[in-house]
């Protein structure tokens, strides 16, 4: 009989500032079920593998850089346990992490067990403000059976992972492949229990223009994913009525301000009371999820930016007019 419980899968790339960190969190592990550690690095410059190679205990792969997907994947045909448990290489897991994870499988019918955030850099303003939102997301907005999960902090039956044909590798980048595999989980009839007592702490962005670029990567990628799930286009667990509306109101904003400038309308009182109100908007939300004054004037004028149009609309004309790997 196979004395292993839990394969934790680790994908790495250029994660030497982290690395070191998450795997000792997983050496600390407070459980009674025996697991293995796998890290794959996907093709990594800098010192992650020398940093991984120096815990004896943990299994370490490297492949030419494809992808976190195809990291992950990887690491589960090596998987040698019943139970695949995946993290990040910028995630701190709790000491309970994989006993929580494990008890979340007492329902019937539970595949999948997914886990929630917690903070590792709250001295950044910004990676404050971006906690909070998945806070008050996951306090107020996710159900215990939830319709997709991160891949951040998951647990499978491997048999399921396998049976679904795991990540879709299509997702080079880390934006939609989580929700992707959650569906096809979803679709094959198993549940998705969502166990908030899960933890691992993530490295928020700290600067705001890398956290615009991983939204608009965000934005970009959902196209393709609503293309594959067309059954999705309103919405999971994690979404709500502000994501819906915020689209085609940053679109119209968009394209006014785009075509005031070639002077095919007017964009001017109208235009900028309507920016202004826009705003607004983002700043009340961005009250709601920090319960800070500062900070919800602060992250709602971020959110203003953030607003996933440009990567959409980028994403649309990629993917939806794409035949056979090419635009036509």
């Amino acid at each position: 009989m196979n004395p292993l419980t839990v394969s934790v899968i680790v994908p790495a790339y250029n994660a030497s500032a982290t690395i070191g960190k998450a795997l000792e969190a997983l050496s600390k592990q407070n459980c009674f079920q025996p697991f293995e550690v796998i890290v794959v690095d996907d093709g990594s410059v800098d010192d992650t593998a020398n940093i991984v190679r120096s815990f004896a205990s943990v299994i370490y792969v490297r492949q030419d850089n494809a992808g976190p997907a195809s990291a992950r994947n990887h690491g589960a045909r090596l998987a040698r346990s019943e139970f695949l448990a995946f993290t990040d290489s910028d995630c701190i897991p709790h000491e309970d992490w994989i006993s929580q994870l494990m008890a979340g499988f007492g329902e019937t019918q539970v595949g999948v067990v997914a886990g929630s955030y917690g903070i590792a850099n709250p001295e950044s303003r910004l990676a404050q403000c971006i906690f909070s939102e998945i806070r008050w997301r996951h306090t107020h907005l996710m159900p215990d059976f939830p319709n997709s999960f991160g891949s951040y902090n998951f647990c499978v039956r491997k048999e399921i992972f396998e049976a679904v044909g795991g990540f879709n590798t299509a997702y080079r980048h880390a934006s939609g492949e989580d929700n992707d595999l959650s569906y096809k989980i979803i679709q094959s009839g198993w549940r998705i229990y969502f166990q908030r007592k899960a933890l691992v702490d993530h490295y928020h962005p700290t600067r705001v223009v890398k956290y615009l670029k991983e939204q608009f990567r965000h934005g970009f990628w959902r196209v393709k994913m609503y293309r594959d799930h067309p059954r999705m286009m309103g919405g999971d667990g994690y979404t709500f009525w502000k994501d819906i509306i915020e689209m085609p109101l940053a679109a119209f904003l968009g394209a006014g301000a785009f075509l005031s400038l070639f002077h095919c309308i007017r964009f001017s009182d109208v235009g900028y009371f309507l920016l202004f109100l826009f705003l607004i908007f983002e700043i009340f939300c961005a009250l709601l999820m920090t319960r800070c004054l500062f900070g919800g004037i602060f992250f709602g004028t971020v959110l203003l930016f953030r607003a996933r149009m440009l990567g959409f609309s980028t994403g649309i004309l990629f993917f939806l007019f794409q035949k056979n790997g090419k635009i036509f």
